[in-house]
């Protein structure tokens, strides 16, 4: 199993940068997606979240109206639009993969992928 998450860097506040993840050794078709996110000495943090079929989704309070959660199911890739960042959105961002139904806490997912960084410049 892999989750190869790329899109990441160094943005200035008020910009945009979009985050996909390459899912690969599962049936990505089968599972919710969801990014999290964690910034240095902090808890990782559900960002937003995505149906199997992409039918519902989820977001945290502080992103609605800014992010979009997507996925391509004959990709196997999930993406996360993010727009309007703010400096303390500085963190690595993990895409996660979990066979029940979408979920907001860690323990919700199974498969995680390695991160990518993702820094806003005031």
């Amino acid at each position: 199993v892999q989750l190869q998450a790329s899109g990441g860097g160094l943005v200035q506040a008020g910009g945009s940068l979009r985050l996909s993840c390459a899912a690969s050794g599962f049936t990505f078709s089968n599972y919710a997606m969801g990014w999290f996110r964690q910034a240095p000495g902090k808890e990782r943090d559900f960002v937003a979240g995505i149906t199997w079929n992409g039918g519902l989704t989820d977001y945290a309070d502080s992103v609605k109206g800014r992010f979009t959660i997507s996925r391509d199911n004959a990709k196997n890739t999930v993406y996360l639009q993010m727009n309007s960042l703010k400096p303390d959105e500085t963190a690595v961002y993990y895409c996660a993969a979990g066979r029940r139904a979408l979920a907001t806490m860690t323990g919700g997912y199974d498969y995680w992928g390695q991160g990518t960084l993702v820094t806003v410049s005031s």
